[in-house]
């Protein structure tokens, strides 16, 4: 059986420390980027937007995102579906906090997270982005 394909897309945010921003939706286990799926008719980043607004309380400068490219990891709340994610690093343009579905937000260290439960596309793919970029 072929599993499904959700489009989404994320927000990479660092702070000045170079952590990232990872949330956890409420009735979830594993932390993941801002961002969710694409609406018909929604252009990413109008989409990228929208949710961040949403689960963040915050917007950012479009002029200033930065594509990071697509990737595909295993969805984390969702069995039998991937997420064919396109990723944004994103500089906020306010202090976020957690809402809507966002139950608890935190900064982990890309080089150090801990044991804190990762999404597959988060632990596999954006911790390696933010190694990167924080060179």
């Amino acid at each position: 059986m072929t599993a499904q394909v959700l489009r989404i897309v994320a927000a990479v945010v660092l702070d000045e420390r170079n952590h990232v921003l990872v949330v956890r939706k409420r009735g979830t286990t594993s932390f993941m980027q801002p961002g969710g799926k694409i609406e018909p008719g929604e252009e990413p980043l109008q989409a990228l937007a929208r949710e961040v607004a949403e689960e963040l309380g915050t917007g950012f400068d479009v002029s200033t995102v930065r594509p990071l490219g697509h990737h595909r990891a295993v969805a984390a709340n969702e069995p039998g579906h991937v997420v064919d994610a396109q990723l944004y690093l994103v500089d906020l343009d306010g202090e976020p906090h957690p809402a809507a579905e966002i139950e608890e937000m935190t900064w982990i260290d890309a080089h150090a997270p801990g044991d804190i439960e990762l999404a597959p596309l988060t632990g596999h793919t954006v911790l390696a982005l933010a190694r990167d970029l924080a060179g």
